[in-house]
């Protein structure tokens, strides 16, 4: 997987609706369906996550498809159900299919991701587990995450290469059983989510095991790991996923920066 072209990177956070936001990010007395409206001023992609915790109306997705320029992109992360559940999977993701429908009739919906605990560890069966999960998809990019790092294994690798599936590569806390950050491709799109590295608080679950903000020096790792994941890619999504007041933001525009230094442009 040479590239020798150019690499486009896409850049923004994991969800945008987040009231703690107001004041960080947002001005103040926005109303939250005037957030995305604010969003696309900033950023060109956005992952959304609620539709892992509950799948949304198709009517929810249209009205995100309205509010966003022709060029800008949506990731979506699919179900708790397909990922963490993995029980009667065949109607959830049947809706979950559907709510996707009004992307349809656009380039909006640049793939679907599936998220697996750190407690599905890599096995035959788990390994076949996730073929089956992308089947499911037929017709979406998918971009596989794990937690636990069992995964991180050549036969992993070579699998998902030979199903076009792109291997998410993370950042997280050093903390046992958990993938160290570096940067892996098994198609030419590569994809990173940056979770923080939390380690007080990282076990005890919730959403504070996300409050972290990264310094420059540790965005200055990953835009090293960057410029070698472009050698082999033509596309690169950055996600931050550290979404307590605001850091994601602050950190994606961070890395915005450090990108456009990296290359030589003016910020």
């Amino acid at each position: 997987m040479a590239n020798n072209g150019k690499t486009k990177i896409q850049i923004g956070t994991s969800g945008y609706s987040f009231l703690d936001w107001i004041g960080p990010f947002y001005p103040e007395g926005i109303e939250k369906g005037k957030m995305l409206d604010y969003y696309v001023q900033h950023f060109n992609s956005v992952e959304i996550n609620s539709s892992y915790y509950s799948i949304p109306h198709p009517k929810v997705f249209e009205a995100m498809i309205n509010k966003v320029p022709e060029n800008f992109e949506f990731l979506v992360k699919a179900h708790k159900s397909l990922t963490h559940e993995r029980k009667d999977i065949m109607e959830p993701t049947s809706r979950f299919r559907e709510a996707l429908l009004p992307f349809k009739e656009t380039d909006l919906l640049s793939g679907v991701l599936l998220q697996f605990p750190y407690s599905f560890k890599y096995s035959d069966e788990n390994l076949n587990y996730v073929k089956r999960a992308c089947d499911l998809l037929i017709g979406q990019d998918v971009f596989a995450e794990f937690r636990n790092r069992s995964w991180i294994r050549e036969e992993v690798f070579q699998i998902l290469e030979k199903e076009g599936v792109s291997f998410v590569s993370v950042d997280e806390p050093a903390l046992e059983g958990l993938i160290e950050a570096d940067a892996f491709t098994t198609t030419e799109t590569g994809y990173i989510r940056l979770h923080g590295r939390n380690t007080q608080t990282w076990w005890s679950g919730g959403g504070e095991r996300y409050d972290y903000l990264y310094d420059e020096r540790e965005l200055k790792e990953w835009s090293k790991k960057i410029e070698e994941m472009k050698k082999k890619t033509r596309k690169i999504y950055i996600f931050f996923n550290n979404c307590h007041h605001g850091q994601a933001v602050q950190n994606a525009k961070m890395m915005l920066d450090l990108l456009k230094a990296d290359r030589g442009e003016k910020s």
